[in-house]
């Protein structure tokens, strides 16, 4: 596979035509780290009116069948009231303009870069209190931090409404704090769990239970007050007192404490290590060579944390652009978006968005309702399997059908793979015997289903 192949279909979102980076694919890759396009969030809800709203869908559904529980999952929410179908028509305006981004963009490959470290800090809509946050912590959170430092990723992420009410540390209260001790409540460890697991040091990280404990402490009175109007603050009252204790270090009480800890689990060679791993994961192979992971690691180290920097170290190194067979399965979101750039075809209204993100719930991805923290699994195996494969056929089948004028298949699939399509493909669609076959044979095939 040629480079201007593996720029435009491992990188970024499939080009419809590979002349205008034929003649540096990685100049165009990195020229879009200097300057990635703008992302409009004029007109979409915030994480405070999204608060609101999430306060006025539960009340009504707390009326209408006075659940047990809260906050109550999103599948228990009952009929769909004036409040709900507001939620629904906000998460899909939300939808509807990602995916027209992804699609008109100048730079898909920093658009990739984006989605990566959305589902690395991945909060998702499948509890009462997270239901319309998803789209505000990756337009608040994410996408102003992804091409800065990754302690101010880490940050923003960690801090934002979304991942304190995902993870619940919204709820925690230090057991010795004045708060602690009046209340039947106490400490919740699952952001910090997350936060040295998944955020920061990876699974074999080196922390134990007890520094888990220790950030848990540490993180308390990190919540939403209620007169803060769903901003993020720190009361005193509900945090625990006196030193914590991580990975040997000693952080002080107080608020503080917070960023010393973050910036030393980012400047930590696990975290490094962790990150680099699962940048190569993504963007090149499910078992990337150890050779770029080291590279990788290294220069986060090297510019602590500098990511524009980390993106320079994985588009410039040569196995990054190696010719590794076969390609990585994409995930059904990459599948949709890639088709419509590549057809150049808009997404069209939310009845559309929402179409299409039931076709994706049914391929095995529910945009918006990550599974768990983990976020969305990046390796081949996770998505192929006998029953996902048929569903992948049958919506590129459908795809096809849908929109049989939108492109002649046969021509722009020698623009868009130039030389490196198989023979069978090309044969495939070059025999089929209508435009909208041979579309759905080119959906369908090996070269757009891998990267």
């Amino acid at each position: 596979m040629n480079a201007a192949t593996l720029a435009s279909h491992r990188f970024g979102y499939s080009e419809t035509s590979l002349r205008a980076l034929q003649a540096d694919p990685q100049g165009w890759v990195l020229a879009q780290f200097a300057r990635p396009a703008p992302f409009d969030a004029s007109g979409l809800i915030d994480s405070s009116k999204a608060l609101q709203l999430t306060r006025e869908v539960l009340q009504a559904a707390r009326k209408a069948q006075q659940p047990p529980a809260n906050p109550m999952p999103m599948d228990e929410l009952g009929a769909m009231t004036p409040s709900r179908q507001t939620l629904r028509q906000t998460n899909l305006r939300g939808l509807q303009r990602r995916w027209e981004h992804v699609v008109a963009t100048d730079t898909p490959v920093a658009e990739r870069w984006v989605q990566f470290w959305a589902n690395h800090f991945c909060v998702a809509a499948t509890k009462g209190t997270t239901l319309a946050l998803v789209w505000p912590h990756e337009n608040e959170a994410i996408r102003p931090n992804a091409f800065g430092h990754f302690k101010d990723l880490l940050r923003a992420a960690i801090l934002h409404p979304a991942m304190l009410l995902y993870l619940d540390n919204a709820q925690s209260i230090g057991p010795d704090s004045p708060a602690g001790r009046k209340r039947d409540k106490g400490l919740n460890e699952n952001l910090a769990r997350e936060l040295l697991e998944l955020h920061t040091l990876g699974v074999n990280g080196g922390y134990t239970q007890h520094d888990v404990t220790q950030t848990a402490r540490l993180l308390t009175g990190w919540t939403l007050p209620p007169q803060a109007n769903g901003a993020v603050r720190f009361v005193a009252r509900l945090h625990q007192p006196g030193i914590k204790v991580i990975l040997g270090k000693t952080y002080p009480e107080g608020p503080e404490s917070l960023d010393m800890l973050l910036l030393d689990l980012g400047q930590h060679p696990a975290c490094a290590k962790h990150l680099a791993t699962k940048l190569a994961r993504h963007f090149v192979a499910d078992d990337p060579p150890a050779i770029l992971v080291e590279a990788l690691a290294r220069r986060f180290l090297d510019s602590s944390g500098n990511l524009p920097a980390l993106a320079q170290a994985l588009f410039t190194h040569p196995l990054a652009w190696s010719d590794i067979s076969p390609g990585k399965f994409k995930r059904p979101e990459e599948l949709l978006l890639s088709a419509h750039r590549l057809l150049k075809l808009p997404i069209g209204g939310i009845g559309a968005v929402g179409g299409a993100a039931q076709a994706l719930a049914a391929m095995g991805q529910a945009v918006g309702r990550a599974p768990s923290p983990q976020g969305w699994p990046d390796r081949s195996e996770d998505w192929l399997s006998p029953d996902a494969l048929l569903k992948r056929v049958q919506w590129a089948d459908q795809f096809a059908q849908a929109h049989p004028d939108s492109a002649d298949a046969r021509a722009m699939a020698r623009l868009a793979w130039d030389d490196t399509l198989s023979v069978g493909t090309a044969q495939q669609v070059e025999r089929a015997e209508s435009g909208a076959q041979a579309l759905a044979l080119l959906l369908a095939s090996p070269e757009f289903q891998r990267r």
